[in-house]
């Protein structure tokens, strides 16, 4: 017995990394920084092992494939209010509206829910900024739905960034 796990408990090991990366990708899915737990566990492992199982180069790509997500996350809704001439203030409340209609949306359903919720909060915070900025209320849905749209594509993004994480790491440990 002891011999199968002396045997066994790297790859149990690396079986439990690449579940825990997993979990990482849906936390993105629930608007969490799921990339951050990626990049910290295939560090943390990488480390732990001692054995440089994975380069350096690998976790500074991870790394900088974690900080493009989080930059896209913070600026879309924003870039979306502001593409369809919507005010600061808008932009401000769309990226407000964002985190408190995920947590909302999570409440109610998660992950679909988060996803939809954090939309429509980027959008009415947007709306509700560019009318409180004294902007007609035409203008004001434009800069909504644009910023509406820009969490959407952010979201996905995310999603897909968190994913090609996963698949990076999984390859480095299994390759």
């Amino acid at each position: 017995m002891q011999a199968w796990f002396d045997a066994s408990w790297p790859v149990l090991v690396v079986i439990l990394l690449l579940v825990i990366n997993a979990a990482g990708v849906a936390l993105v899915m629930c608007q969490l920084p799921g990339t951050w737990v990626i990049l910290l566990s295939t560090t943390a492992y990488t480390w732990w092992s001692g054995q440089g199982v994975i380069s350096v180069y690998t976790l500074a790509g991870l790394l900088l494939l974690a900080v493009v997500a989080e930059l896209l996350e913070l600026l879309s809704a924003a870039a979306g209010a502001a593409r369809a001439g919507g005010t600061r203030r808008g932009a401000a409340l769309a990226l407000i509206g964002a985190v408190v209609g995920a947590i909302g949306g999570t409440l109610v359903v998660p992950i679909l829910g988060t996803i939809a919720g954090a939309c429509l909060g980027a959008g009415v915070g947007s709306y509700s900024g560019d009318r409180w900025a004294g902007r007609n209320p035409r203008q004001a849905a434009l800069a909504g739905r644009e910023a509406a749209k820009g969490r959407l594509w952010a979201a996905l993004a995310k999603i897909s960034i968190a994913s090609v994480m996963w698949i990076v790491a999984a390859v480095a440990l299994i390759w």
